[in-house]
Formats: C-alpha cells, sequence, structure tokens
C-alpha cells in the first residue's frame, strides 16, 4: 500500500501528496478531542451525560444545564483548546527553527517575556478595588509584545556570521527566560499583596474564570496565527535539512525564521494573556506527534496541536474535579506531565 495519496482540489487546480498514517492519525485525533471536549462539558459539580450536553447544543435540553454549559463551562473548555493548541504549535514551530528537541517557548523564554508584559499590564491598570481601568481586549498585545521583545533580543543575539545560530539562540533563550523569571518576581513583589497572589496562580497557568468575551478576542488571534502557520510549514521542512541547503534551494532562510518565530511568538502571547504559563505542552506535543506522525511538519503540526489541546483540556478538568471545591490550575498538571517526559529525553540514549 502507497504511503502518500494525491489530493486535488479545484479540478486539479491544487494538488499535493497526504500521508495516508497521519491523516488516519488526525481524523483518530480529532473524534478523541471531541469526545474529551464533550466529556469535560458534563463534568463537575452538576453531573450532565454526554447525551444531555449535546441536546444542549442542539437547543432541546434543560434550561438548568444550558445555563451552567453555555455560562460557565464552555468558555474555559473553548479556551482550553485554543491555548493547547497555541501552545503545542508555537512549541513545533521553535523546535523546527531550532533543530533542536528540547525548544519550547517556555524553556527559551518567550512565554517568560510574555508574563512579563501582562502582570505589568496587570499592575499598571488596576485600581484599588482589583479592577482593571482599561479595556482586557488590550492584554493579547501586552502579551504579544512582551514576547516579541524577548524573541527579537534572542534573534539579535544569536546572529553568527550573516544568519542566526540554533545553539546560540538555545542558550540565549535560557539566560533571557531566567532574567524574565527575575523581572516578573521583583514586580509581584513591587506590587499589591492581591494582585501578587493572582499573579502567582496565573503564572503557574489557567483557564479559571474565562468569560466569553475572552474566548471572543482569543479565538480570532489563535485561530488566524494557527492557519498561518500550517500554510507556512513547507519553510520549516526545508530548514530541517540545514541552512546551507535551505539556501541552495532558494529559500531565504533568516527571513523565513524571523517570520516563524514572530508566528510562535504570536501564538504563545495569545495564550499567555488568557491562560497564563502553563508549561511542558509546547514541549511534550510536538514530541509525541513526531513520535506517532514523522517529522515532516504538514502533519506534525496538526497532530500537535490537537495532542496540546487534549493536554490541557484533561488538566484543566482533573483540576476543576478531582479535589472538591478546591480549583488546581491545570499548569500544575501539565508540570506533572512534562517534568518526567522532560528527564526521560535528557537521560535517553
Amino acid at each position: 500500500m502507497r504511503k502518500y495519496t494525491s489530493l486535488r482540489i479545484g479540478k486539479g487546480m491544487i494538488s499535493f501528496l497526504v500521508d495516508k498514517k497521519a491523516l488516519l492519525i488526525t481524523v483518530l485525533l480529532t473524534v478523541l478531542t471531541i469526545f474529551i471536549f464533550l466529556f469535560s462539558t458534563g463534568m463537575g459539580t452538576m453531573r450532565i451525560s454526554i447525551g444531555e450536553v449535546i441536546d444542549v447544543f442542539l437547543g432541546e435540553g434543560e434550561a438548568m444545564h444550558a445555563l451552567v454549559i453555555q455560562s460557565f463551562r464552555l468558555p474555559r473548555i473553548i479556551a482550553a483548546i485554543l491555548v493547547g493548541m497555541a501552545l503545542a504549535v508555537a512549541g513545533g514551530i521553535l523546535q523546527g527553527i531550532v533543530r533542536n528537541p528540547l525548544a519550547s517557548p517556555d524553556i527559551l523564554g518567550i512565554t517568560g517575556g510574555a508574563a512579563v508584559a501582562v502582570v505589568f499590564f496587570l499592575t499598571l491598570f488596576s485600581d484599588e478595588n482589583n479592577a482593571l481601568t482599561v479595556s482586557i481586549k488590550w492584554m493579547p498585545l501586552a502579551a504579544f509584545l512582551g514576547a516579541t521583545i524577548i524573541a527579537l533580543f534572542i534573534y539579535i543575539l544569536a546572529w553568527d556570521n550573516g544568519g542566526v545560530s540554533p545553539l546560540k539562540l538555545v542558550l540565549v533563550g535560557i539566560g533571557l527566560y531566567a532574567l524574565t523569571q527575575a523581572i516578573t518576581t521583583l514586580l509581584m513583589i513591587l506590587g499589591p499583596i492581591y494582585r501578587a497572589s493572582q499573579a502567582n496562580i496565573w503564572l503557574t497557568g489557567t483557564v479559571y474564570g474565562t468569560n466569553w468575551e475572552n474566548v471572543k478576542i482569543l479565538a480570532p488571534w489563535t485561530i488566524i496565527l494557527l492557519v498561518i502557520t500550517f500554510v507556512s510549514t513547507r519553510h520549516l521542512n526545508i530548514q530541517e535539512l540545514g541552512d546551507d541547503v535551505a539556501t541552495g534551494v532558494g529559500s531565504r532562510v533568516a527571513r523565513q525564521r524571523l517570520k516563524l518565530l514572530l508566528l510562535s511568538t504570536g501564538l504563545t502571547g495569545g495564550a499567555v494573556a488568557f491562560a497564563g504559563g502553563i508549561g511542558f505542552v509546547g514541549l511534550l506535543a510536538p514530541h509525541i506527534a513526531r513520535r506517532i506522525v514523522g517529522s515532516a511538519f504538514g502533519a506534525l503540526l496538526p497532530v500537535s496541536a490537537l495532542i496540546g489541546a487534549i493536554l490541557v483540556m484533561v488538566s484543566d478538568l482533573i483540576g476543576r474535579t478531582m479535589f472538591g471545591a478546591a480549583e488546581i490550575p491545570a499548569g500544575v498538571f501539565t508540570a506533572a506531565i512534562g517534568a518526567p517526559y522532560f528527564i526521560y529525553l535528557l537521560f535517553k540514549k
């Protein structure tokens, strides 16, 4: 059986090869994501069956079920999906740019840059009643700017002999990660106590308290950047071959690397703005995807996105249902999963 099949659109005007195994895995993961979405929507203090959840979506469910699902559960679950996809794809992009399997937005300091910007935004634009004095719509922009500033610093400091050195990119990123952590801690100490407590929970990573206004801002931001990234996968595939080969086939390596880096920071900034510093998703999801569909980014990034969505959804589900009334941030469980895997990678021969 052939590994690839040809897919033609518009009477053959657009055609490309599709990996059959990758397509099958993508379909299976999509079905699993939908099932977890429906199951998670029904879980909580009020248990609602999957059938009743579907009835609510069809407009035929009970009024109380509709209120609980639509007002309280759906926004945070949709946010968990979007955040998981964004962080996973951002990690996949960075691993492709750096050509290092240990690269991810949190390890390279990009998440830290977004976190500094958001904590500064919350501190600067909050009144004595803990209320924001400006629209929350500006928070993703603040996070994006913070992530972009750090990414540009990494890019500039890693420049070497007319191009960006992947090794320097990692080393500089780790150094700036430590710097952003220090700045974030300083802002929390200097700010009000209530803001420090809120920021500490947020930095761990949580979608608790997400509402429809947050989703309306996060969804278009994330979806547009994901579409642009998927269209740009060929540049990542070429860069995997090395700078010399990529340049030889006509790719403008430095320009494409900067574009991909900005896409990664945009995805990270949007995710961090509304879910905080959920760790290890950007490291873990691309690794799992690479093991099951290979290293071609046309398949790797979509599969990474689905795995990231599943990781954050399941982590949030555990955090809000397994410990009674206590709401445990999803970042605690992504770290609990990611840390052992990270150690496994370090010691793998």
